[in-house]
């Protein structure tokens, strides 16, 4: 690879990990090239890329990126998963992959600028869709609002149920 591609493909990578809300590194020993292909296809349908890159370059890449602490973790034949929009999702998507392909091992990922180990990428996974998180969320934060307003609206029912009683009996002592 002459060094005008380098710079191309480090430049290419370091845009990438700037913009990602989280980055996993994983170990893709034995996966052949097809599995590869197939793999980065079922990935990008979750806006994740995956990444295989000369380690050096990657290294140079990550300088200056939220992802910098991943260097130390980049050994061996390693590729750089990016997720852009949900890293919950894209720690289920890794997760259920290296199930289906046990060549690919997880080994250490990012979250935002915080290194999460592999017990914690499965954790991550374990959580919610990120709309349902959402839900639960706007929920919890309606509950007292709603509870409020039937409170409120309990006074007046309760002044109408009193009226209404009142009404009846004077009716059945006007009818005696």
């Amino acid at each position: 690879m002459k060094k005008a591609q380098k710079v191309t493909v480090v430049d290419d990578l370091k845009e990438k990990l700037s913009r990602a809300d989280a980055t996993f590194v994983a170990e893709y020993q034995g996966i052949k090239a097809f599995e590869l292909g197939e793999m980065r296809r079922v990935l990008r349908a979750a806006s994740i890329d995956l990444k295989v890159v000369r380690n050096t370059l990657s290294r140079r890449a990550l300088k200056g990126t939220p992802a910098e602490s991943l260097s130390g973790h980049l050994k061996g034949a390693m590729a750089i998963a990016i997720s852009y929009k949900d890293a919950a999702g894209a720690a289920k998507a890794l997760t259920q992959l290296s199930k289906d392909q046990p060549k690919l091992k997880l080994k250490v990922g990012t979250l935002g600028s915080k290194v999460i180990s592999l017990a914690e990428i499965k954790g991550l996974a374990e959580l919610p869709p990120r709309e349902v998180l959402l839900a639960r969320m706007l929920g919890s934060m309606m509950s007292p609002v709603s509870g409020f307003a039937r409170v409120l609206s309990g006074v007046p029912t309760k002044l109408l149920y009193a009226l209404n009683a009142i009404k009846d009996q004077k009716s059945v002592g006007a009818d005696a």
